[in-house]
C-alpha cells in the first residue's frame, strides 16, 4: 500500500503552535507512550462492561397515565414495603404536585389517601449541577411489610412531543441487604451491533465493594427490560436466565435480554426486577443506564503497518485506514508494540497512544526508538490490541488484535539501552514556545457538568486566579478539555483548581494535548474537589426523568459508569500522578437520618456528597487529599457546598501550581 509521507510529527507541532492565535489554535496532541507494566498490570485495559455494572436498592418506575370508563386519569403500580416497615418515594413529573396517591395494604380491601398515612411531605430535585428535575417526597412509617398498590389520580397529562414517553416516574427506596446489579454486555455501542443488557440480584450485605458481585439464585421471578431509543420508540423486552440472551449459563440467578440498535444517538435501558428474598421479602429492583450508539466510520484498510525514520529517536508508525462517508477524523488511539528478543521469542516494548487524526489513508503513532532499545527488541515488530475510539463516547471504531509492522531502518536508539524514562518517551517531543500569549502564570478556576458560576462568588479565596466560563454546557471531556485550552490560551502558564466534571476534563487535558498545564511550575499541577472519576449512576437515572421535563443539559456519556471506565482506561499513571483530589459527603449523625439530596440518597451508596459517591470519587495512582464530612456537591443540597470551602480553598491556592 501507497501511503504518502507525512510531516514529521515534531515539526508539524512546532507549525500548529506557531502560525495561530492562542484562542483559536489547533491542538497539539501529546505522542503517548508508556511502559508494558501499565497495560500487563490493567492500568491501560479496558474494564470488562461486567465489572462496572449500576447496584442499586431503588425502583424507578414509569408511570403512564390511561384514561377511565368516568374520564379520570390513574394508574396503579406495586409498591413493595421491605421488613423495615418503612416507605420512602418520590414522584417526579411535571404535574407531579397535583397528583393525588392512595395506598391499599396487602390484606386490605380498600385504598386510603397517603395524606392519612403521612410522616413527611416535602418538594426536592434530582439532579448534577444545573440540571435538576423537581419532585415531591413521600415518607410513610410503620407499614405492613409486603405488597401494597400505589394508585394515583391526575389532571389530564400535558401533551407529549413523543406519544410513548411515560407521563412521569415514581423512585421508590428500598431496604434490605438484596439489591439489583445490571451492567450492558458490550463497548460496541455500533448500529447494527448486538447489545446485551444483564440482570441479577446479589447480597449487598456480602458484596459491597469491588468488581461485579456474585449472583444470588432464587431471588428473582420476573425481570424485564425497558429500552428508551432516541426516536422515542420503547422496546419492551422480557429478560431470560436460560444461556441464550448474553446471561452465561441457564438457571443460574443472571437475566438477560438482547437487541439490536438500528439508529444513532443517545438510548435509555432499564432493567425492572420482581422477587422474593430467601426471608421471603419482597424485593422490587430497577436499574438505569445511559448509553450512545454511533454509526461505524472505519476499517483497516492493509495487513500490515509501516514505519519511518522522523529523527535519530523518533519513529513514526502509519496504520492504514478506509474511512466511509461520514469519518470524523480524529480518533482516540491505543496500541502495543511488540518485538522479537535475542531468543527469538515476542515481547512486549511499551504502549502508544493519544489523539490521532486520519489524514493520508493513515492514522499515525510517533514512539520513541528507545523503548525498542530499552526492552532488548529488534524486528519483526507488530502492533497488539490497537484500538481506534470515538474521541466522545470511547466506542471503538476498529479494533484489531495483531498487526505487522514493515519496519524499516530503525535510527540508531532502538539498539541502545536506556535506563531512564524521560518526558519525550512518555508524551513525545515538547512544542517550541511563542510570545504569543504573554500573560504570566494563572490560576485556573474551572466549574463541572451543567454548572452555574461556582467559583465565582469565592475566586478572591484563591491568588492571581481566573474564572474559567462555560456555564450551563454538556460536553464531553474531550471538548470541555479544549475549552479550557482556548481559555487557557491567553497565559504563558496555569495550574487548575476543578469542581466536578471539570477535574476529570482537566486531567483529559494534560494527557492528551500540549497546553499551559505543561509550563507550569510551583505546586500542585491540578486539584479538584467531586469530581466523579468513576462516573455516578446519575447520569444514568437522569436521562430517563429528562424525557418527561423536555428540559435540561442532556446525557453525558462520560459520567456514567461505563463511559467513565472506558475513559480512564486511556490516562496513564504520569498522569494521574498530577491530580490532587479531595471528597465529600453530608454530616453523619448516628442519631438521624442524613443526607445531601433527599432523592439522590434513595439512588447512592453512602457516604455521598448528593452526587458522586465516595468510592466513585477516587483515582487511582492520583493523590487522595481526604476526605470531609458536612460538605455536599452543589448549593441546592442539605449541607454547604463543597466548592465553598474556604479552609480548603486556602489550602488549594497555597499550594497550586501556575
Amino acid at each position: 500500500m501507497n501511503i504518502r509521507p507525512l510531516l514529521p510529527l515534531a515539526v508539524f507541532a512546532a507549525f500548529a503552535w506557531t502560525q495561530h492565535e492562542p484562542a483559536s489554535i489547533r491542538p497539539i496532541p501529546k505522542q503517548l507512550a508508556g511502559p508494558p507494566a501499565e497495560f500487563l498490570s490493567g492500568v491501560m485495559r479496558q474494564t470488562d462492561p461486567a465489572d462496572v455494572g449500576v447496584r442499586s436498592r431503588s425502583a424507578l418506575l414509569p408511570v403512564q397515565l390511561t384514561q377511565d370508563n368516568d374520564g379520570a386519569w390513574q394508574w396503579r403500580g406495586d409498591a413493595w414495603v421491605d421488613w423495615d416497615g418503612v416507605l420512602s418515594l418520590m414522584v417526579f413529573s411535571p404535574e407531579g404536585q397535583t397528583w393525588e396517591l392512595d395506598l391499599r395494604g396487602p390484606a386490605a380491601k380498600k385504598a386510603v389517601p397517603a395524606a392519612e398515612l403521612l410522616t413527611e411531605y416535602r418538594f426536592d430535585t434530582l439532579g448534577m449541577g444545573e440540571n435538576q428535575a423537581p419532585g415531591v417526597k413521600y415518607r410513610f412509617d410503620e407499614l405492613t411489610p409486603g405488597r401494597w398498590t400505589l394508585s394515583i389520580r391526575a389532571p389530564e397529562p400535558s401533551p407529549k412531543p413523543q406519544t410513548e414517553q411515560a407521563d412521569g416516574f415514581v423512585l421508590i427506596g428500598g431496604a434490605g441487604s438484596y439489591r439489583l446489579y445490571s451492567h450492558l454486555t458490550t463497548r460496541r455501542m455500533l448500529v447494527g451491533a448486538e447489545v446485551g443488557v444483564i440482570a441479577y440480584a446479589y447480597d449487598h450485605d456480602l458484596q459491597s465493594q469491588g468488581p461485579a458481585p456474585a449472583p444470588a439464585t432464587g431471588i428473582l421471578s420476573r425481570v424485564r427490560a425497558r429500552i428508551a431509543a432516541p426516536s422515542g420508540a420503547l422496546i419492551e423486552l422480557t429478560m431470560h436466565d436460560d444461556g441464550r440472551h448474553g446471561d452465561g449459563a441457564p438457571a443460574d440467578g443472571v437475566y438477560g435480554a438482547l437487541f439490536t440498535p438500528v439508529e444513532t444517538g443517545s438510548y435509555q435501558a432499564q432493567t425492572l426486577a420482581e422477587g422474593l428474598t430467601p426471608e421471603n421479602k419482597a424485593f422490587t429492583r430497577t436499574a438505569e443506564h445511559a448509553f450512545p450508539v454511533i454509526a461505524p466510520e472505519i476499517d483497516l484498510a492493509a495487513a500490515e503497518a509501516q514505519t519511518a525514520t522522523l529523527s535519530q529517536k523518533r519513529i513514526r508508525i502509519d496504520v492504514p485506514v478506509a474511512a466511509f462517508a461520514d469519518a470524523g477524523g480524529k480518533y482516540r488511539a491505543f496500541a502495543e508494540v511488540w518485538g522479537m528478543n535475542a531468543e527469538g521469542v515476542m515481547k512486549p516494548a511499551a504502549w502508544v497512544g493519544g489523539m490521532v487524526y486520519l489524514e493520508n489513508g493513515a492514522v499515525s503513532f510517533g514512539l520513541d526508538a528507545r523503548w525498542l532499545g530499552r526492552a532488548r527488541v529488534a524486528p519483526p515488530l507488530e502492533l497488539r490490541n490497537l484500538t481506534l475510539e470515538d474521541v466522545d463516547t470511547h466506542i471503538p471504531h476498529l479494533t484489531v488484535d495483531q498487526l505487522p509492522i514493515q519496519a524499516k531502518a530503525l535510527p540508531a536508539a532502538a539498539y541502545r539501552f536506556s535506563k531512564t524514562i524521560d518526558e519525550e518517551m512518555l508524551m513525545g517531543p515538547r512544542p517550541p514556545r511563542t510570545a504569543a500569549n504573554k500573560a504570566g502564570g494563572k490560576l485556573l478556576l474551572v466549574h463541572g457538568y451543567c454548572s452555574s458560576d461556582v467559583w465565582g462568588p469565592v475566586s478572591g479565596q484563591f491568588s492571581n486566579a481566573a474564572v474559567f466560563q462555560d456555564f450551563g454546557k454538556n460536553r464531553s471531556h474531550d471538548q470541555f478539555a479544549l475549552q479550557i485550552l482556548s481559555f487557557g490560551a491567553a497565559y504563558s502558564s496555569y495550574g487548575i483548581v476543578a469542581h466536578s466534571q471539570g477535574g476529570a476534563a482537566s486531567l483529559h487535558l494534560y494527557t492528551y494535548y500540549w497546553s499551559g498545564l505543561d509550563y507550569a511550575s510551583g505546586g500542585r499541577l491540578i486539584q479538584s474537589v467531586g469530581t466523579p472519576y468513576q462516573g455516578t449512576s446519575l447520569a444514568g437515572n437522569l436521562a430517563a426523568l429528562g424525557g418527561i421535563f423536555g428540559v435540561g443539559c442532556g446525557t453525558n456519556t462520560d459520567l456514567t459508569y461505563n463511559g467513565a471506565s472506558a475513559w480512564l482506561s486511556g490516562i496513564p499513571s504520569w498522569a494521574r500522578n498530577a491530580v490532587n483530589y479531595y471528597t465529600t459527603s453530608f454530616r453523619d449523625r448516628w442519631w438521624a437520618y442524613d443526607y445531601c439530596q433527599i432523592a439522590s440518597d434513595l439512588l447512592l451508596s453512602d457516604p455521598d456528597d448528593g452526587t458522586v459517591e465516595k468510592a466513585k470519587g477516587q483515582l487511582s495512582s492520583g493523590v487522595n487529599r481526604g476526605h470531609k464530612q458536612g460538605w455536599c456537591h452543589t448549593s441546592s443540597m442539605r449541607d454547604p457546598a463543597q466548592y465553598t470551602d474556604s479552609g480548603r480553598n486556602a489550602t488549594m491556592s497555597a499550594n497550586a501550581a501556575r
